[in-house]
């Protein structure tokens, strides 16, 4: 990946330094050769002003020393041919001596018809920019005359600046190189080690982290959702590793009371006491109401499902009226303070969490007491409170009461509980969006509060 990275960085560098360097050098060699042509034409056309009158009149004496003038401070050549083509003056090097014939020269002859030529022509010292005028007067031509410039100076500018072009290219792309290393490799090093962190995953090894680079944003959420994944799957095998160990704690003890029992049983025949067979429907009852708590823990585990607006109202009415002779068998009245709202939630899953709830509540409460379902909306959620009488829990009770299997001292002295209850309701709350929490109620025993989203709050599934 890195080598694609830097190959793709190079490659636009590369681009962009050539559609930017090849534009500038064209337009700098054809600017130097536009600034010599300039100069010569006006050198041309003021040897062509200057020689109008001594070529009009024949007599050029002062003509030769002006064009040697001229030669010895531009370094140029000069030519000045009359209207025969007899070259009457010139000065520079590699030019036609006074008195040559230039018939066969083209752009004397083109001159001396009246009509201006610039062009290359090459010579024995290199190439040069000839610019060659007609000398005009009365609207007759009198004669011509040629400057030419060597354009070794504009190729050496020229060259100059390509090379200079090239060089900062050069270092441009070295410094993009050098970047872009720097680049890649704070790129493919975290994806490198996210690679090895989601092998050694894959290898069984939940305690594998990775370190989360602070840039590119991408990067980092992509490393901290892996560590949130491998957390939370750690925490699922730890939690799965403990839950079976506890389930088969707690599904030993009446196992070898029901065998007990069953091999009394056998071993009494027909003469068995009716006790034995009683404490074995017992146990058999036990074990089932244990087996479907579990059955519930598991499901809340579950995958999330879509929820949907709960009227509290008749759901608590509902689930009071379920509880009353429990309630009154016990001595324990049942009341609500629900006045209305609605709470997201997967169907079904509320009734769980307030029999569980309420179970516990029934258990806790002493006779004569009342066991209260509050409710009240607190911003976008509402809270949801089972109150009740009973001895209550201490702050370190409190910290244990949602582990699986634990009991309160005071509940181990009563038989039928497994320690799952509020275990399953915070399974099946947060599973909906909510939380729950501990409190001490009002009326001096245990309060637990259960916040949900309200209904008009958007749904969002969340994982249990």
């Amino acid at each position: 990946m890195r080598r694609r990275l830097l190959i793709s960085y190079l490659s636009i560098t590369c681009f962009v330094v050539l559609a930017l360097a090849l534009p500038l050098g064209l337009s700098f060699g054809q600017g130097q050769e536009h600034q010599l042509t300039s100069r010569v034409q006006d050198e041309a056309f003021a040897l062509a002003l200057r020689a109008e009158q001594p070529l009009a009149t024949g007599s050029t004496l002062t003509l030769g020393p002006f064009v040697q003038r001229l030669a010895a401070r531009t370094h140029d050549g000069f030519v000045v041919v009359g209207a025969d083509g007899m070259v009457l003056e010139a000065a520079g090097k590699n030019q036609p001596a006074p008195g040559t014939y230039t018939g066969a020269v083209a752009d004397l002859n083109a001159a001396r018809r009246g009509r201006s030529v610039t062009a290359r022509r090459g010579s024995k010292s290199g190439d040069v920019l000839a610019v060659t005028v007609p000398v005009l007067t009365g609207g007759a031509t009198v004669g011509a005359v040629r400057v030419s410039s060597s354009l070794a100076v504009v190729d050496q500018a020229v060259t100059r600046n390509w090379l200079l072009l090239v060089g900062l290219a050069s270092l441009i792309a070295l410094i993009v190189l050098m970047v872009s290393t720097l680049l890649a490799r704070s790129i493919s090093r975290p994806l490198a080690e996210l690679d090895a962190g989601a092998a050694r995953l894959g290898d069984g090894d939940l305690s594998v982290r990775v370190e989360v680079p602070a840039d590119p944003p991408e990067l980092r959420r992509l490393a901290a959702s892996f560590n949130t994944t491998a957390g939370r799957l750690e925490s699922l095998l730890a939690s799965q590793r403990a839950f079976v160990a506890d389930a088969s704690h707690q599904l030993r003890s009446p196992l070898a009371a029901l065998r007990l029992r069953l091999e009394n049983v056998e071993a009494d025949g027909a003469d068995h006491r009716p006790e034995d067979l009683d404490g074995a429907l017992a146990e058999v009852r036990r074990l089932t109401a244990l087996v479907d708590s579990l059955l519930v823990l598991t499901r809340a585990e579950d995958a999330p499902a879509p929820t949907v607006a709960v009227p509290l109202r008749p759901l608590v009415e509902a689930r009071l009226e379920a509880w009353r002779a429990v309630g009154a068998e016990r001595g324990v009245e049942l009341d609500a303070e629900v006045t209305g709202g609605s709470v997201r939630s997967e169907p079904g899953r509320l009734e769980q969490v307030l029999d569980n709830l309420l179970s516990n509540a029934l258990d806790a409460a002493p006779r004569g007491t009342v066991v209260r379902v509050a409710a009240r909306a607190v911003g976008a959620r509402i809270e949801l409170a089972v109150r009740d009488a009973g001895p209550g829990m201490s702050p370190e009770q409190q910290a244990r009461a949602f582990d699986r299997f634990w009991r309160a001292p005071s509940a181990r002295r009563h038989d039928g509980g497994f320690g799952l209850g509020l275990s399953i309701v915070r399974r099946l709350v947060v599973a909906d969006g909510g939380e729950v929490r501990l409190e001490e109620a009002p009326e001096g025993g245990l309060a637990v509060i259960v916040s949900l989203p309200a209904a008009h709050v958007a749904p969002v599934l969340i994982s249990a």
